[in-house]
């Protein structure tokens, strides 16, 4: 019997999944070994070419490189019957934790004051501006690594809400949901952290209204992805003062061009899209877990709703 044959099409930068071959699955590299369309059984890939996955006849699966499958959905051709799995890693959802949680608590604790103060061999002692349990973290979506960030953000004792399509039901976190309850989400917002699926909804969201309606002074951080933002329009929050500060991890082009208004801006964070970075090794055994699923006959527990994008 045949092994199943996985089409990889990664970056460069993802070329240790292959440094080992597993001997379960038969893989070819798109764009440097030859293969027969009709051969290829599942697919690898972050953002593959538009077009090519619909050019596969007998694909029984494609498997993302991350928890957002956008790069697959943008894609008209994408075949709407062919499963969709994202990949979902504990220690994901740990490293965006980790993330979401430092740049609050630098913010919460003023910690670029305390920096400013060292830099001028400064003793400036303040009491904080706002107490803990007075300081709202709002997260627009609240899949497995938003639930992740957001109950671990609870427990250090910030008042948590959350703002998803569907009503959750996670111990220490307010839910809102639906558009008809979007304005009153925002309206308690401190913090707004974007953890969204990227959906032709959510593109965009980030803007001048969604500013608007959050309390004067929030802080923004978008992990998500950078087509969430308008940054023009954060830009202009930012300078009006209604916004205190962004934490930005995600952008509309990335590498973020050296021109970006962004990289200088003095309210802005920007880090190099690293909040939560898939080890290659897990990706592969992950990939591998999910193609013996299919082979049973069985579904794996991560395939989304290529509807929904969730």
């Amino acid at each position: 019997m045949s092994k199943p044959k996985l089409l990889s099409i990664v970056p460069a930068k993802w070329a240790g999944l292959l440094a080992s071959p597993p001997d379960t699955v038969d893989i070819v590299v798109e764009g440097s070994s030859q293969y027969r369309p009709e051969d290829i059984d599942y697919v690898l890939s972050f953002r593959p070419p538009p077009g090519l996955l619909k050019t596969l006849p007998n694909l029984k699966a494609a498997f993302s490189l991350g928890a957002g499958v956008d790069g697959f959905l943008s894609d008209p051709d994408y075949p709407r019957h062919v499963p969709l799995v994202r990949f979902v890693d504990r220690t994901l959802s740990a490293e965006m934790a980790q993330y979401v949680l430092m740049h609050v608590l630098i913010r919460h604790r003023m910690q670029r004051f305390f920096d400013e103060a060292q830099r001028q061999r400064q003793w400036r002692q303040m009491v904080l501006p706002r107490r803990t349990e007075d300081t709202r973290v709002g997260f627009m979506g609240l899949g497995a690594v938003g639930e992740f960030c957001a109950v671990h953000v609870a427990e250090l004792g910030f008042p948590v809400l959350s703002w998803t399509a569907h009503r959750k039901d996670i111990p220490g976190v307010k839910s809102f949901a639906g558009d008809g309850e979007l304005a009153a989400f925002l309206a308690q917002a401190d913090f707004l952290i974007c953890l969204l699926s990227l959906t032709k909804k959510t593109a965009g969201i980030l803007n001048a209204r969604t500013f608007a309606a959050l309390p004067e002074g929030a802080f923004v951080i978008n992990a998500a992805r950078g087509a969430h933002l308008i940054e023009k329009d954060l830009i202009k929050a930012l300078d009006s003062g209604w916004l205190s500060g962004a934490v930005l991890d995600v952008f509309a082009e990335e590498p973020l061009p050296p021109a970006s208004p962004l990289w200088t801006h003095p309210k802005v964070t920007v880090t190099p899209h690293i909040a939560s970075i898939s080890q290659p090794q897990v990706v592969m055994q992950y990939v591998l877990d999910g193609i013996a699923a299919f082979e049973r006959g069985e579904r794996p527990k991560d395939v989304v709703d290529v509807e929904t994008a969730y």
